[in-house]
């Protein structure tokens, strides 16, 4: 007997290194390829709110099924359009005189809380780490080039488009790549996933929509300029939940300190009441039939895919936390672990291949 032939437990053994070192292999092409990862969910995000439109001109207005889509994605794109006049346009010379002075609003505040020693020691760490993160970098790339930014957004919405006109073709083919004992679950997790996202974005649109006209307001009360352009920052800056707001207050306040004390007082007294309503009455009344993640958990995963991303997975992080969270839900704890979750109720998308199930009842409203 030959003791150095290959047994079958060897094989196996083989085979599963050889597994091992094929995740890592796509583990680290997905990294090295986040932008382009985030370019394509960004896409997908935007199919979910075309038709998310699309079903409202569907219920209200008796469309048929095509125009719906059609007029959903004409709603998206004149969305769009709007805000790119509004900031191009209507708020371009209050959007100038904000990016003009914040580097000076900066260096200001740094040389202010220079002057202690704790305070040095603050600016210079900050510093270091700017200079050493990968936001940093990204951030100087976009500073260097508005026209790679530009062509990302048209990417993004032109993937919106398409992932939108037939996303069926997409789902099966996902689909088509996992085993098939397993299809069943996996295509009720995709579902639950778009069905928490839907929610999701409409609770987002109510929070951004109240946060932006409640500051808007505040700040032009309180004289600062530029109220309009800040009160549209925050409410878009809603969208990153917790830090988005917080590093929005910043050009406010510095803006503010240009015109005298009185306004740095109200604004810091705008931010601080509107959130104070934000988190106490509009965001559990919105958000209690969506989903509820506890915040620090909210925080440290945005910084976390912010990191890993760079700036462009932190405009999309607050997304990939609710879908990272809807498929622990659906994969681990319903499939693996057994725990009683509903499922969405849908349509099975590949009858040659998935068992029809019986009817799973409605969607769930409430994913705590």
């Amino acid at each position: 007997m030959n003791r150095l032939a290959p047994d079958a437990d060897d094989a196996r053994f083989i085979r599963r290194i050889l597994y091992i070192v094929v995740i890592v292999a796509v583990g680290a092409a997905l990294l090295r390829a986040g932008d382009l990862l985030i370019l394509a969910f960004g896409s997908m995000l935007g199919a979910i709110v075309i038709h998310a439109i699309a079903e409202l001109y569907e219920r209200y207005a008796r469309a048929p099924p095509k125009l719906a889509l059609g007029l959903g994605m004409a709603t998206v794109l004149g969305v769009v359009a709007f805000l790119v006049w509004l900031f191009g346009v209507q708020f371009r010379q209050q959007v100038n005189e904000l990016v003009v002075a914040l580097p000076g609003l900066i260096d200001q505040l740094a040389a202010y809380l220079s002057h202690s020693p704790v305070g040095a020691k603050i600016v210079d760490a900050v510093r270091q780490a700017y200079a050493g993160s990968k936001v940093a970098s990204d951030i100087g790339g976009l500073v260097r080039g508005a026209g790679e930014l530009i062509l990302n957004c048209l990417l993004l919405l032109i993937g919106a488009l398409f992932f939108a006109a037939d996303p069926g073709v997409y789902e099966r083919g996902f689909l088509y790549l996992i085993p098939a004992s397993k299809r069943p679950a996996v295509e009720d997790a995709l579902f639950d996933v778009g069905s928490t996202l839907k929610l999701w974005l409409r609770s987002s649109l109510i929070l951004m929509t109240s946060m932006g006209v409640l500051i808007g307001i505040g700040l032009w009360i309180s004289g600062v300029p530029s109220a309009a352009a800040l009160g549209l920052l925050a409410g878009l800056s809603e969208f990153i939940p917790y830090i988005g707001p917080t590093a929005a207050m910043i050009p406010a306040l510095g803006l503010a300190a240009t015109v005298g004390t009185g306004p740095v007082v109200g604004a810091l007294a705008t931010y601080a009441v509107v959130r104070l309503i934000q988190t106490n009455f509009i965001t559990p009344y919105v958000q209690n039939k969506v989903i509820s993640i506890p915040p620090a958990i909210t925080v440290f995963a945005i910084i976390g895919i912010g990191v890993i991303f760079g700036v462009f997975g932190l405009f999309f992080s607050a997304a990939l936390l609710v879908v990272i969270f809807t498929l622990v839900r659906s994969l681990y704890l319903r499939e693996v672990l057994g725990e009683d979750i509903a499922r969405t109720g849908h349509e099975t998308l590949l009858d040659a291949d998935l068992t029809p199930s019986a009817p799973q009842g409605d969607s769930p409203e409430t994913l705590d």
